[in-house]
């Protein structure tokens, strides 16, 4: 089973970039739908964005215009380009892939 880890997370100050990585232990060719969540102490882990294998992309409202998400299929990486950050942002970020593979999180911490 393709095993997922994150990476890039960190603390930035407000208005700042964040670059995540979202890397698979195996292909994601054949993997239709991955996608970005989030989830901000003591609140629901939320949906941030989603890329098809095809390149078609949704992004939540509180992130558009600001993030972008991408994959790299032959790096078996999904990325997560997080620009003009706010300290709402903050939050562990997690990976997903096909529904119900996801990773360990990884934290982004924003501060004003």
């Amino acid at each position: 089973q393709v095993q997922l880890v994150e990476s890039g997370g960190g603390l930035v100050q407000a208005g700042g970039s964040l670059r995540l990585s979202c890397a698979a232990s195996g292909s994601i060719f054949s993997i239709n739908a991955m996608g970005w969540y989030r989830q901000a102490p003591g609140k629901q882990r939320e949906f941030v964005a989603f890329i098809t294998r095809g390149g078609f992309t949704n992004y939540a409202d509180s992130v558009k215009g600001r993030f972008s998400i991408s994959r790299d299929n032959a790096k078996n990486t999904m990325y997560l380009q997080m620009n003009s950050l706010k300290p709402e942002d903050t939050a562990v970020y997690y990976c997903n892939a096909a529904t119900s593979l996801w990773g360990q999180g990884t934290l982004v911490t924003v501060s004003s």
